[in-house]
């Protein structure tokens, strides 16, 4: 293709002069992705497209090509041996592979072994991250009430002492892969376009070790058992996850550590039962308390006894709220409630003299005494009265 017969660089991309990085960018990606060759097998005519298209974005997404070509057109680029694309007009030399990378992570990087990452230029130096731990923890729920600092024993990952985790016997370095020259990467031809591949010697570090340290074997990191503190704040709950950073794996080679999640359980408690920030306590009464009414003292989770007071005929599953008894509510100054609620106690074990007591009380009860049963058994004898009779 001669320089007369080029088009456009911007009319190829459909765009106009005066188009921002990001449209620029966007562009080509629709353009490379519509005339890519693994959409249009066999087609001249998107093959053709396809070159013109990078070729273009590779001259307009460096800033100072595209002022030049924006002033001289494509005698901008005449004389300097090559097309904008690399290897002669039109070519697929080593920058065709740098701006493609814009658009296969988008297009293909689920196909090819997921996006790049941030961490791709520590693996091609050998420093990986470390891998993030889990631990679960089981709480009581007074703990939970009023938090703790907690030890725990954790076995891990840590960078090996001898070497500082080179993986490298002490006195020596590692040194430059052979394969990879140092990059972390090959690269291989397919078809008219080249891929870039983690390195299989190094897997992708760049470097090899010749003489491991002998203490980790080459890997950089031990296992070891840590002891580490762990605040646990007022309040959380079942499931709560707590970050420790860096507190996880050590990195390969000196890499980053990960990090480590607590994930906390609350035990059952013998007397309490947790909603979100109310705590329920379900206490049992006498008859005689339910019946004349009275005072009884509840404890709570502070270690303290609260005095409630129960008033004249009340019923089995009565509630009272004691107000700001209940759990804290997680980094807030709010506090939840606590919820009594009272059971009515039938008396079991009689003397002698309690049963004619009882005995005596239910000859002289009447429907007002016991409104409730009195109530049901009355529209029990309605709806039987009435059956026989229709």
């Amino acid at each position: 293709m001669s320089t007369m017969a080029k088009r456009d660089y911007y009319e190829v991309l459909g765009l106009d002069r005066g188009a921002t990085e990001k449209e620029l960018k966007s562009a080509f990606r629709n353009k490379a992705k519509k005339f890519h060759p693994d959409a249009n097998p066999g087609d001249a005519d998107a093959e053709k497209n396809f070159k013109e298209v990078n070729e273009a974005y590779e001259a307009l997404k460096d800033p100072q090509k595209r002022a030049a070509y924006d002033q001289f057109g494509h005698a901008a680029f005449d004389g300097m041996g090559r097309g904008p694309g690399g290897g002669g007009q039109g070519g697929f030399g080593p920058e065709f592979a740098s701006s493609m990378s814009d658009i296969f992570d988008d297009l293909f990087g689920e196909f090819m072994g997921g996006r790049r990452g941030g961490g791709a230029g520590e693996r091609h130096s050998g420093r990986e991250r470390g891998a993030d731990l889990r631990y679960n923890m089981s709480i009581s729920l007074d703990d939970a009430f009023t938090g703790k600092t907690a030890q725990i024993r954790v076995p891990t990952s840590v960078t090996c002492e001898k070497c500082d985790g080179s993986g490298a016997k002490p006195g020596t370095d590692p040194v430059t892969c052979p394969t990879c020259s140092g990059a972390g990467k090959v690269r291989a031809s397919q078809g008219f376009f080249t891929i870039e591949r983690p390195c299989p010697t190094c897997g992708g570090r760049g470097e090899t070790i010749k003489d491991p340290c002998n203490a980790c074997n080459g890997a950089g990191r031990i296992t070891k058992e840590r002891t580490l503190s762990v605040n646990i704040p007022p309040g959380v709950e079942d499931g709560t996850r707590i970050r420790l950073t860096g507190e996880g794996e050590a990195g390969a080679r000196g890499g980053p550590t990960g990090d480590l999640y607590i994930f906390l359980s609350i035990e059952p408690h013998a007397l309490f039962q947790r909603d979100g920030s109310d705590i329920f306590c379900r206490v049992p009464i006498s008859m005689t308390t339910a019946a004349l009414g009275g005072h009884i003292e509840v404890p709570t989770l502070e270690g303290t006894l609260s005095r409630v007071k129960i008033p004249e005929a009340t019923q089995s599953g009565k509630q009272f709220r004691l107000k700001g008894k209940g759990m804290p509510v997680l980094r807030s100054k709010l506090t939840g409630d606590m919820y009594i609620q009272v059971e009515v106690e039938t008396p079991a074990k009689l003397s002698k003299r309690q049963r004619e007591l009882l005995e005596e009380f239910q000859k002289i009860s009447n429907g007002g005494t016991s409104p409730e049963s009195h109530g049901f058994f009355d529209r029990v004898k309605g709806l039987f009265d009435g059956g026989s009779n229709s």
